[in-house]
């Protein structure tokens, strides 16, 4: 909305040009997202405590965790806000791909709302039952993939069905109608993968920021001909997600301010899912799909100990770690908290550096 305010006085107003930069605006609305976390985080908090929305420990958790209980959860519907309105703000929203992300990680948003309310309400660590949570994310996630198949379809010059293979210079197989279960299956998984990772205070957001960050620079470079072309990669009308994917580092970093060690808030499934969905929607629409288990190769380790663990268990009567997920691993074998974040969040910063990396290993 400002954008279009802005853009309308940028004639006379010679200094107003900085509008038409996509640099000058992720900058600001990355800012903007920052402080409506920082400022509007105690008002949240006191609000959620009033309303005794809290959180439910699970009775199988590390001992730890047991003083956790009753801190307001929930906290992901700051983190939305602090996304959705610095992106309204800043961005042309004529661009169909800026819709496609909101939309998205407000679908998946929705669903982890459902889920804390759920767990809030009957006042113990279920929520939505597996199968109705894992068919309605299926829903979100077929959405995205038939709208951008069908953007495929009926504008080429917008987007393909493509894949860019990381290492490989020239070899983009095109998968057609099959992208769509592609594209259910990357957004599913990694918003699952962070909502698994979401166990430790300002681990999930710590990770998700700099994952959100290496996201941000692959989608200037793809919208900026000159730099895809220098660096072998599908060139992509998708300038404009880099203000939404600013509007994700500014509020992830806003957010962590009130959920580092000790946290005041949880972000609670609305937070973690709507932020994995987000992720995977712009690894999608940027054609980084593949490059996406590398930069958030944390959530990665995490998704697949759970896996081992239960396949392991199912299979052969034991286990693989003395709990899943990983990070409660290292907590059952001595590590402190503070400890298992800030290795995990090194970890982190090193996928982002490898993944970009790739850049020039083509």
């Amino acid at each position: 909305m400002l954008f279009y305010i802005l853009e309308r006085f940028a004639a006379r107003y010679k200094v107003l040009n900085v509008v038409h930069y996509i640099t000058f605006r992720t900058a600001v609305a990355s800012m903007t997202a920052f402080a409506i976390s920082l400022f509007f985080g105690p008002w949240l908090i006191r609000l959620l405590r009033e309303k005794q929305i809290g959180q439910v420990v699970r009775s199988d958790g590390p001992e730890t965790h047991k003083s956790k209980a009753g801190t307001p959860t929930m906290g992901g519907l700051l983190i939305l806000a602090a996304v959705f309105i610095p992106t309204l703000l800043w961005a042309n929203l004529a661009d169909p791909f800026v819709w496609i992300c909101v939309l998205a990680t407000a679908g998946f948003g929705a669903i982890g709302f459902a889920d804390d309310y759920l767990k809030v309400a009957r006042r113990n660590s279920y929520g939505l039952f597996a199968r109705y949570k894992m068919a309605a994310q299926l829903v979100v996630a077929f959405a995205v993939g038939f709208a951008v198949y069908e953007l495929a379809r009926y504008e080429p010059a917008l987007y393909n069905t493509k894949l860019v293979m990381p290492f490989f210079k020239r070899f983009n197989p095109d998968l057609g109608i099959w992208y769509i279960p592609f594209t259910m299956f990357v957004l599913v998984a990694c918003s699952n993968t962070v909502n698994l990772t979401d166990g430790l205070d300002g681990l999930a957001i710590s990770t998700f920021a700099v994952a959100a960050a290496t996201f941000t620079a692959f989608t200037y470079v793809t919208g900026h001909a000159k730099f895809a072309e220098y660096l072998l990669l599908i060139r992509l009308p998708v300038g404009e997600l880099t203000i939404f994917c600013g509007s994700l580092v500014g509020a992830s970093l806003g957010f962590l301010w009130w959920n580092a060690h000790p946290a005041e808030v949880f972000m609670g499934d609305v937070g973690s899912l709507a932020l994995g969905g987000a992720l995977g929607t712009v690894a999608v629409l940027i054609k980084q799909e593949l490059l996406l288990p590398i930069v958030g190769g944390v959530f990665v380790l995490e998704g697949l100990s759970v896996i081992i663990q239960v396949g392991s268990f199912k299979l052969r009567g034991k286990r693989v770690f003395k709990m899943a997920p990983l990070h409660h691993h290292f907590e059952k074998i001595g590590w402190q908290e503070p400890t298992v974040i800030t290795r995990f969040l090194i970890l982190a910063i090193i996928f982002a550096l490898l993944s970009l990396l790739t850049l020039k290993l083509r």
